[in-house]
């Protein structure tokens, strides 16, 4: 989770630029056997826009107009939102605006391949709708679009639940690089989406588990479309509750856990981009005074939840909070801990510290 704050410690990138750039660096195939096509959706939670049948027709004529019209509100509004808070230029906007008319048309089949109409997965009023939330509103565009591509998936988000972040796929690696990781059992803490889950429950072999924490309702009912789109039910258990707290009865026997926590000092929260700061929620982005909070629980309650040789991994704010966490398991905590790393992120910000049980 990387988000613009006013001090040095983070990625220059924005969250906005840095999410919707990887967004199309390595696009999956959204056709892949790699996931079922018919996820269990809720009444209360519509599908991804790109998952939606296309229900809706438009002539060629009318979405070039709503193409203009949108194009001239992201060159309207971009040096702005750019200048105010870090928010996306013009070109980002245009960008998006391409992605979304994408993923929002299909074109009509005839006899030639060419026609004059358009089929939609919504209604035409409705992209007049969303695009203006994405600029008066500053709507973050993966809560438009309901999805966000991280590693090689296509994973559901919608508001009440973290937008995934590129460098946090680093965590996946990791564990990857963990010998015997593959049927072990995991834990991923604050689990939201299900992002870091599913990308180890897609690696493990039998006998491998994820047990997926989280105690937001809402972002367990987005972890559990994901884990049912990737078929990974035998893989990954969804549980609720805080930290811990769900996982007593494998206390001792993990053979590593992972977490991106909230760590963003409190009073810095007022000042992130508006896309994150308005619209991502608190409880996902707010670590207390220092931003520390979560993260020294986290350090103290592995020493009971890890195995003898577990290993562990936290993605914090940058290089202060790894210095502080590297310092605190390394000496304070150097009876439970060894071999205690800082790892860098893509910016070169050191992200991730990981270590393992003695």
């Amino acid at each position: 989770m990387t988000l613009r704050f006013p001090f040095p410690v983070c990625s220059p990138l924005p969250p906005v630029l840095a999410s919707s750039l990887h967004r199309r660096l390595s696009i999956p195939s959204r056709s892949s056997s790699s996931f079922s096509p018919t996820p269990l959706f809720s009444s209360d939670h519509r599908p991804p826009l790109f998952l939606r049948p296309p229900a809706f027709a438009a002539s060629r004529t009318d979405l070039h107009d709503f193409r203009r019209w949108a194009e001239s509100l992201a060159l309207a509004a971009g040096p702005r939102l750019s200048a105010s808070d870090g928010g996306p230029d013009a070109a980002l906007l245009r960008r998006e605006l391409a992605w979304l008319v994408e993923d929002a048309t299909v074109a009509a089949a005839s006899e030639s391949g060419v026609g004059e109409e358009l089929r939609l997965r919504v209604e035409l009023e409705e992209l007049y709708r969303l695009w203006k939330a994405r600029i008066e509103e500053r709507r973050p565009f993966q809560y438009i679009l309901g999805c966000e591509h991280w590693r090689d998936l296509v994973l559901v988000v919608k508001e009440g639940v973290l937008i995934p972040r590129p460098e946090t796929e680093m965590v996946v690696d990791l564990v990857a690089e963990v010998e015997g990781f593959e049927k072990g059992l995991w834990a991923d803490l604050g689990t939201g989406s299900g992002a870091i889950a599913v990308g180890i429950g897609r690696m493990l072999q039998e006998g491998g588990r994820v047990f997926a924490t989280d105690l937001s309702p809402v972002a367990l009912e987005v972890a559990r479309l994901n884990v049912e789109r990737y078929e990974l039910k035998d893989k990954i258990e969804l549980r609720r509750g805080s930290w811990f707290e769900p996982l007593r009865d494998v206390e001792g026997k993990l053979m590593g856990l992972v977490s991106n926590p909230p760590y963003i000092p409190s009073s810095h929260i007022p000042g992130l981009q508006a896309e994150v700061g308005q619209h991502e929620p608190k409880l996902a982005l707010d670590g207390g005074d220092a931003g520390m909070d979560h993260l020294l629980h986290l350090c103290e309650g592995s020493a009971s939840a890890l195995k003898s040789g577990g290993f562990f991994a936290f993605e914090t704010n940058g290089d202060e909070q790894s210095e502080f966490l590297a310092d605190l398991m390394s000496i304070k905590l150097g009876n439970f801990f060894h071999n205690i790393k800082m790892i860098s992120d893509f910016a070169g910000i050191q992200r991730f510290v990981t270590g393992f049980r003695r």
